[in-house]
């Protein structure tokens, strides 16, 4: 684990984000003090991809439409 300044950080981003792609990390330091820490993202905490099928949720019942349609007949009763 390497440490930077923010400065530093900012000046020279793009070479710091390649280095963590190549699995370096590095730890930002402000004013002294370590603000962030940055790494390679784990494949555990990967964000998924939205394109990949999902499970298809079963409810049962009666839809949305037809609830509300049977609510508002109610109401007329009324």
């Amino acid at each position: 684990m390497k440490t930077v300044t923010f400065t530093e950080f900012r000046r020279n981003a793009s070479g710091f984000f390649s280095a963590v792609e190549q699995g370096e990390v590095f730890v930002i330091i402000r004013h002294g003090r370590p603000i962030a820490e940055i790494s390679p993202v784990s494949t555990q905490n990967a964000i998924p991809n939205w394109k990949k099928p999902a499970l298809r949720l079963s409810t049962g019942g009666k839809g949305l439409s037809e609830a509300i349609l049977a609510e508002r007949s109610n109401e007329n009763i009324l």
